[in-house]
């Protein structure tokens, strides 16, 4: 069983309440728009990290990080990109890549605008964490941390940061 932090959009911004949770976590997940590469660098001296670049990101951030990052996870296959869409409406860049090969967990950030949704038709859980950084338009700054174990995604919860 393996303790996920999921995070985005931090655009260059972390602290002591985020880093509480990373030390929580057996891995930590961030789906872009990171900002400063100090963000990431602070979450991997403490736990293994998996992420994305999001279009905020220079070039620094996308030579260490890919665009997509298809991996298995226990049993569970994942699939995280920055700008992705949602269910029944899928980034066009992506849309039929999915649909010929979908995840069982599909990961975007971008949005700013936390939202866990099922994919009936694809049969894949959807889920963005919001942002957790400081800069944008969401009012509430959020995170995710869920279990994997095995196949099973569970113990889903939404972790509210408090307003930005």
């Amino acid at each position: 069983m393996k303790k996920i932090l999921l995070l985005s959009d931090t655009h260059s911004h972390l602290d002591e309440t985020i880093l509480k949770y990373v030390h929580q976590a057996d891995e930590v997940w961030h789906a872009g728009d990171i900002g400063d590469l100090k963000v990431t660098d602070a979450i991997k001296a403490i736990k293994p990290l998996r992420g994305v670049y999001g279009n905020i990101d220079d070039d620094k951030a996308r030579m260490e990080f890919p665009l997509n990052n298809r991996f298995f996870c226990e049993g569970v296959e994942v699939w995280i990109t920055h700008i992705g869409g949602y269910p029944g409406k899928y980034n066009q860049a992506i849309r039929s890549e999915i649909e010929k090969n979908p995840p069982k967990l599909f990961i975007c950030g971008h949005s700013h605008i936390l939202k866990v949704q099922f994919d009936k038709k694809l049969n894949l859980l959807h889920m963005n964490p919001g942002a957790c950084g400081i800069y944008g338009f969401h009012q509430v700054r959020t995170m995710l941390r869920f279990e994997i174990d095995g196949e099973k995604i569970q113990g889903l919860e939404i972790i509210e940061i408090g307003k930005k």
